[in-house]
């Protein structure tokens, strides 16, 4: 993790704290690294698409395209990371859902070898609900946006 000089704030998340911060795991983790963490406001993160991501075996055979799907539930992740972090939630009793997804458009695929950020601003906050706009880039160009809403729930 970096600082940031000028306010001692963490800002970068690398992926032992992802694997603390939520649930999910292999072949299902969809978040690499967090960076521009700023808690209650916004967070970008980071997924390395690579060819042996276990979804390129069948979508498509030859023509290798990240699911859009998971495009979104990329945003999602990165949000409840933040989430996890703004409200320190434990995740062993304490689980992140989502509640809304809204407005998704997919504007360009996702191949092998992008590098996929996932820009996520909160829009609001009412208690354990927190309200996301997201944008997902390759190479500063947008694959896919969406708004979505996610809220913090006893595990089991």
């Amino acid at each position: 993790m970096s600082t940031s000089k000028a306010t001692g704030d963490v800002s970068d998340i690398d992926i032992t704290e992802i694997l603390a911060r939520i649930p999910h795991r292999y072949p299902f983790l969809l978040v690499d690294r967090c960076e521009s963490f700023v808690p209650n406001t916004s967070i970008v993160g980071i997924k390395c698409v690579t060819y042996n991501e276990p979804f390129f075996q069948g979508h498509f055979p030859g023509h290798p395209v990240m699911p859009g799907v998971l495009i979104v539930e990329a945003l999602g992740q990165t949000g409840a990371i933040m989430m996890s972090k703004s409200m320190d939630i434990d995740i062993s009793n304490m689980v992140i859902y989502f509640m809304t997804i809204d407005g998704v458009r997919f504007r360009a695929p996702v191949r092998p070898g992008d590098v996929l950020h996932m820009h996520v601003e909160v829009t609001k906050v009412r208690g354990d609900i927190f309200k996301f706009r997201g944008k997902a880039l390759v190479n500063g160009k947008v694959c896919a946006e969406a708004e979505f809403a996610a809220m913090k729930a006893l595990a089991g």
